[in-house]
């Protein structure tokens, strides 16, 4: 799964660093690729290349290279089995990001090159999630994510440009969907850092309700000032002190059941 935005600055690297949180305390088998050359997924995951490939290296010699060779496994592991005296360790591994992979983020990437992640993806196993953190924009990494996935989440904030961007990218995916990924499955929208004191907040999802229709999953997730703490701390929410993280990371719980209930679902959005 793809997890996607127009508009930078809408949470796009929190959310999926909630999913694979939930993912992780579900003890479900999960890959994280951060696509995005800021790499900011890979820090709040904890982990750094230490000598292994970088996704971007990966890509760009995608024929020969192994991506099971060349993952790192989230410091996140190792707190969660200390945490609850775990026997079995969880599976929560990353293609670490680096500013390499900024050379695919351009708009005239060749058709050949959209299917670099899906060939590394291909030789690959073992894993029942993979959340690919992608840039915050419509060029090529965004495109090749796209081409290697089964489904793509896009999140949006309750504003006017977010919402108006959200737009935007569904014309583009169902444009992408009929010229390169007829196969492509779910396209959902999640609200994020929505504001329920917010008269804007609740009229753009109203807004959103009514353009995007079933889409829209719940539960919308609410603005969280800790965030900014917790992934410099190489934290999970689930791992991290306090009533407020404490329900977010429930309703991180909340979101990855009705993804994974709707799985066997494929529709448009």
């Amino acid at each position: 799964m793809s997890i996607s935005s127009l508009k930078g600055g809408v949470g796009k690297t929190s959310v999926t660093l909630g999913l694979a949180s939930a993912a992780l305390a579900a003890g479900i088998p999960t890959l994280v690729i951060d696509l995005d050359p800021h790499a900011d997924a890979s820090t709040g995951l904890g982990v750094r290349a230490d000598g292994k490939m970088t996704i971007g290296r990966m890509l760009k010699a995608s024929r020969k290279a192994s991506l099971s060779d060349n993952i790192v496994s989230s410091s996140w592991q190792a707190k969660a089995v200390s945490k609850r005296s775990l026997t079995r360790v969880p599976v929560l591994d990353v293609a670490v990001g680096d500013a390499y992979t900024g050379i695919y983020d351009r708009p005239d990437l060749r058709a050949r090159d959209l299917r670099r992640l899906t060939q590394l993806l291909g030789k690959t196993s073992g894993y029942s999630l993979v959340l690919i953190d992608c840039p915050p924009s419509l060029n090529g990494l965004t495109r090749m994510a796209w081409s290697a996935s089964d489904r793509i989440l896009l999140v949006a904030e309750p504003s006017l440009f977010s919402v108006a961007g959200t737009e935007r990218t569904q014309r583009a995916l169902e444009m992408f969907r009929k010229e390169y990924a007829p196969d492509l499955g779910r396209i959902d929208v999640v609200a994020n850092r929505v504001r329920k004191d917010s008269d804007e907040h609740r009229f753009r999802l109203t807004e959103m309700r009514s353009m995007f229709g079933a889409s829209v999953l719940s539960p919308e997730l609410p603005e969280f000032s800790d965030w900014q703490q917790i992934q410099g701390a190489a934290y999970s929410v689930h791992q991290w002190p306090g009533q407020p993280a404490q329900r977010t990371a429930g309703l991180f719980d909340e979101l990855l059941r009705n993804i994974t209930d709707t799985a066997a679902k494929p529709g448009r959005a």
